[in-house]
């Protein structure tokens, strides 16, 4: 999964075995941990789609897997460092569409 910001798609299996597709939005680190922002692939930016916060973590047989932040503080914490991160660059794309004209 790449950082930053880009169309990336991905198809992810819950506990339950179900299949959601979530578009990656942007990668962090913070407090050592690596945090990814998603939303649902049908989803768009302009939409009140829901931003879903997932850290990466490893499973008992050392792969990578993306679980849930259970946390509130740190749940609240990271979804504040993305939304503002989302905020500057819709902000930054927009002042450059504004340029061009």
């Amino acid at each position: 999964m790449n950082s930053g910001f880009g169309n990336n798609f991905v198809v992810l299996t819950d506990e339950d075995g179900n299949e959601i597709e979530l578009e990656h939005l942007d990668t962090l680190e913070e407090n050592g941990e690596t945090y990814f922002a998603f939303i649902e692939a049908q989803t768009n930016l302009d939409d009140e789609g829901e931003l879903i916060v997932l850290k990466s973590s490893r499973d008992e047989k050392g792969e990578e897997v993306l679980i849930t932040v259970d946390e509130d503080e740190e749940y609240d914490r990271v979804f504040d460092l993305f939304s503002e991160r989302l905020e500057n660059y819709c902000f930054e794309d927009e002042e450059d569409n504004t340029e061009e004209e």
